[in-house]
């Protein structure tokens, strides 16, 4: 079980950028993979990134390919989430999320096969 605490939130004009951090303890980070999910009012939570243990592996939703990155740093064992163009139909509460399961990359763009959840960042960005 993995215990994560979410940071870098805030306002940002459209087209700006904007870095989040999420600090990870427990021995299970390593092997755990790391996802990123937004959920905006009265929306579902929607799947953003994912990454592998190992890093090898990155995963993003179609909205977001080519202006976000993910990326872990296990020796600090913290994921990072490099948000790039932000337009305002990014505006949503940014979650982490990890899982210790592996099976594919279906699985991981599914919330329910997340076992740990940090407790949210808001980003705003503006018109």
């Amino acid at each position: 079980q993995v215990q994560l605490v979410e940071s870098g939130g805030g306002l940002v004009q459209a087209g700006g950028s904007l870095r989040l951090s999420c600090a990870a303890s427990g021995r299970t980070f390593s092997r755990a993979t790391m996802g990123w999910f937004r959920q905006a009012p009265g929306k579902e939570r929607e799947f953003v990134s994912a990454i592998t243990w190992n890093g090898g592996n990155t995963y993003y939703a179609d909205s977001v390919k080519g202006r976000f990155t993910i990326s872990r740093d296990n020796s600090e064992m913290t994921v990072f989430l490099q948000m790039s163009s932000l337009k305002p139909e990014d505006t949503a509460v940014y979650y982490c999320a990890s899982t210790g399961s592996y099976f594919s990359e279906s699985y991981y763009r599914n919330h329910l096969h997340y076992d740990s959840w940090g407790q949210g960042t808001q980003v705003t960005v503006s018109s």
